[in-house]
C-alpha cells in the first residue's frame, strides 16, 4: 500500500489543499494529513485549534466523497528545531513512502532521507494567509473553501474570533507582562 504525507497547518482548510489531496490519492492508496503547529490557536496567523482543523478537514472529506479509509488526519506539535523535525514528525504518523509539499524548509528536511519528495506548485491563488484577511475585512471569504468548511466555521464562529484576535499579537506573543 503506498502512502503519502501531507503536511499543512490549514488555517484555513481551502479549496487548494483538497485538490491536492486529490491529486495525492490519484498517485497513492492513502493520504496522511498532518496538521502541523497542532498547539497554536487563538493567533491572528494560527486561529483555529487543532480540533476544529481536524473536524474542518475530516467534514471537507467526507463531503468530498473521499473514502475515510483513503486518509488519516493527525495533529502535530512543533518543536521548533528543523534539524530534529524529520523524526519528531515520523514520531507521530504511520510509514509512507512521499511527502508532498511546496515548504522549502520541508523538503531540506527530507534530503538525505529515504522518503520521495513531491514538489506541489500552486494550481490555484488561494492562500489561508488571504481567507483570513477576507474574514477580518468582511470580504467574501465562503467561496475559497469546501461548503463543509464554511459551514463549520460558521458554525464555531471562526471569522469573528479572527476579527477579535488580529491586534492581540502585541499581548500573546511580544508583551507577556500585560498578564
Amino acid at each position: 500500500m503506498k502512502s503519502a504525507l501531507f503536511i499543512g497547518r490549514f488555517q484555513p482548510f481551502h479549496k487548494g489543499h483538497l485538490e491536492v489531496i486529490k491529486e495525492i490519492l490519484k498517485e497513492n492508496d492513502r493520504v496522511i494529513i498532518a496538521i502541523g503547529s497542532a498547539e497554536n490557536s487563538f493567533l491572528p496567523e494560527n486561529p483555529m485549534t487543532a480540533s476544529e482543523r481536524f473536524q474542518i478537514i475530516d467534514e471537507s472529506l467526507k463531503e468530498a466523497k473521499i473514502s475515510s479509509e483513503k486518509f488519516r488526519i493527525i495533529p502535530i506539535r512543533n518543536i521548533n528545531n528543523y534539524y530534529l523535525w524529520f523524526e519528531h514528525v515520523n514520531t507521530y504518523v504511520p510509514p509512507y513512502d512521499t511527502v508532498y509539499t511546496g515548504s522549502e524548509i520541508v523538503k531540506a528536511c527530507y534530503i538525505g532521507k529515504k522518503i520521495k519528495i513531491k514538489n506541489l506548485k500552486r494550481k490555484f491563488e488561494i492562500s489561508a494567509t488571504k481567507i483570513r484577511k477576507a474574514m477580518q475585512e468582511n470580504n467574501e471569504w465562503e467561496k475559497y473553501v469546501p461548503k463543509a468548511c464554511a459551514d463549520l466555521m460558521k458554525k464555531i464562529k471562526i471569522p469573528a474570533r479572527i476579527k477579535i484576535i488580529q491586534h492581540t499579537m502585541d499581548q500573546t506573543k511580544y508583551n507577556n507582562s500585560s498578564f
